[in-house]
């Protein structure tokens, strides 16, 4: 026998020497040791002695048979197990979206005369926000109309003309040709007119122009002029926005979700359900909407879809820009079975509580579904009337003692 094997024989006996001579550790591990050890300790010297105190040395023994120990029961927390109907959630993260932002700029080269609001003011739709320096638009109109006036007169010549021309044609006394020309003089006096007609609407509606209107309801922001200053048409950068107008009310929020959570949440927005309840960070008020948009493509990069989700936002909870948590509820299972998640062990046998029953301890095999809430639902395993361990199980094993104890370490009485 070589010295590796002898060193191995040694520290084997050594290890089984230890264990006969104090015995109540393995006893915890193996149940039935020291009873099994008992005729090896009787030939030992001293080794009754290291025997736990709790071990029954009055029971009657059979012979041969050494006392054995009795383990007090284990302090354990319980729980009854829940049944009942149970939401379906999605937990994000989302981004406050206006539905719509305008850039307010002009359509005109002028000067700022007024501006009617505060920055940062709640404007609605049709609101005036700045008036332009309109003298020049307004000579403009005044001089259409004053040709237009001009081509009346003429047309009232021109049909005098034509009378004449043609009694004197009637009698004889004139041309075909002076009548030709008198009707082709009207009629030109008549398109004069159309066309300064036309010009006098064109200037109107540019005088529009000179008095910008909130297009939107929302909140306008800095305005980037004030009163006195030129605008151009031609400053096509931001110098060029007098101010922006975000939407609030409705507004958007989008997050992204995994695409497993796609197929229920086209069946939700199907339904006419898919209630969204977004949290601003930092607040405690919450706003209620529902999915709006679904986007039409999964990021392949991540795995996840858009979606957006509108709120009426009264009292503008909810404000552009804003990182908020989302909560939407998909549906709710009507009749399902649930623990607390701390009440599920992960052992060989798969997924396992402890059900507690007279004190006694039972290990019973579950099939564990989704997990929500810190709870786990139950799909076999438990019918929902047991009262599982959720706090000891770890000092436990089938047929266990127990002394249930609620989350403040109280005692529990039998069917609480």
């Amino acid at each position: 026998m070589g010295t590796k094997s002898l060193t191995l024989l040694a520290i084997a006996g050594g290890a089984l020497a230890a264990g006969v001579y104090w015995p109540a550790p393995i006893e915890e591990r193996f149940p039935g040791w020291i009873e099994k050890t008992a005729s090896i300790r009787a030939m030992l010297p001293g080794a009754k002695a290291n025997l736990p105190a709790t071990t029954v040395a009055n029971a009657p023994l059979r012979q041969g048979q050494s006392p054995v120990v009795q383990r007090p029961p284990a302090p354990v927390t319980v729980e009854k197990v829940q049944r009942g109907p149970f939401p379906l959630r999605v937990d994000a993260v989302g981004q406050v979206q206006p539905v719509s932002v305008v850039n307010v700029r002009s359509r005109v080269d002028a000067q700022i005369d007024q501006i009617f609001v505060a920055d940062g003011a709640t404007v609605k739709v049709g609101d005036p926000l700045v008036k332009l320096d309109t003298r020049q638009i307004e000579a403009q109109i005044r001089q259409t109309e004053a040709a237009i006036a001009k081509d009346s007169t003429v047309i009232e010549q021109t049909d005098r003309d034509i009378g004449r021309t043609q009694d004197l044609f009637n009698k004889g006394a004139g041309p075909q040709l002076n009548l030709d020309n008198a009707k082709t003089a009207n009629m030109a006096a008549k398109a004069q007119l159309a066309a300064d007609h036309a010009a006098l609407d064109n200037l109107k509606v540019q005088l529009t122009w000179y008095t910008l209107k909130s297009p939107i309801n929302g909140h306008v922001g800095t305005f980037s002029a004030k009163a006195g200053n030129i605008i151009r048409t031609a400053d096509n950068t931001a110098t060029g926005i007098l101010a922006t107008i975000a939407q609030t009310s409705p507004i958007y929020v989008a997050f992204s979700v995994p695409q497993v959570a796609l197929a229920p949440l086209r069946e939700a927005v199907e339904r006419g359900e898919g209630q969204v309840v977004a949290t601003p960070q930092g607040g405690n008020k919450t706003a209620t909407g529902k999915i709006a948009v679904l986007d039409n493509a999964i990021d392949p990069s991540t795995g996840t879809i858009t979606i957006r989700a509108i709120f009426d936002n009264p009292g503008d909870i909810l404000w552009p820009g804003q990182l908020c948590t989302v909560r939407v509820t998909l549906k709710t299972d009507p009749d399902v079975i649930t623990i607390p998640r701390s009440a599920t062990q992960a052992g060989q046998v798969g997924n396992y509580v402890y059900t507690v029953e007279n004190n006694v301890a039972h290990l019973q095999k579950v099939k564990v579904g989704r997990s929500q809430d810190g709870r786990d639902i139950i799909l076999d395993g438990l019918k929902g009337d047991e009262t599982v361990v959720t706090d000891g199980a770890l000092l436990l094993a089938d047929g266990s003692r127990v002394v249930p104890q609620d989350d403040k370490g109280q005692a529990r009485k039998e069917g609480f």
